[in-house]
């Protein structure tokens, strides 16, 4: 359905309803799915998602819901737009396996991340200081420089 100013959105729709004011209602099949074009006193307007944009439904049977949710039985379907086929082609997102991966990793390093916490909170053996930790590694890479020093020089 195109972009239109003239709108409502769900709040008033309920208002309408609970009030009696609806006179009539039209679902509009579009590319993207259907759309609903309420009738009130000498307006009509288009249902309008949270983001100010025409609200479409890509399953019939949801808006279906929606309506009888909100208590509006009977409406007119104009299904001229309407296409299937573009509909089941319209919603690639490429992104989101790309996404689900980075999550699964993020989740997978996480859990590594704890096992080794743990495994060093249960590690018997006494704590070593940084000081300590530092000189001993530190002495690993002296004797392994002195060591090719000594073969270069030969």
């Amino acid at each position: 359905m195109p972009t239109t100013a003239n709108t409502i959105d769900h709040v008033t729709l309920g208002h309408l309803v609970e009030a009696g004011a609806i006179r009539g209602a039209d679902v509009i099949g579009c590319p993207e799915g259907w759309g609903v074009v309420v009738k009130y006193g000498l307006n009509e307007r288009a249902l309008a998602a949270r983001r100010g944009s025409v609200r479409t439904f890509r399953k019939f049977e949801t808006l279906v819901g929606y309506l009888k949710e909100l208590g509006i039985s009977q409406y007119q379907v104009n299904a001229a737009n309407f296409d299937a086929e573009k509909l089941k082609t319209t919603r690639v997102r490429p992104d989101s396996a790309e996404r689900m991966r980075s999550a699964f990793e993020a989740s997978a390093r996480t859990k590594w991340m704890q096992q080794k916490v743990e495994q060093s909170l249960a590690d018997p053996r006494p704590n070593v200081s940084h000081e300590q930790a530092m000189s001993s590694v530190q002495a690993v890479i002296d004797a392994k420089r002195m060591k090719n020093a000594n073969k270069a020089a030969a």
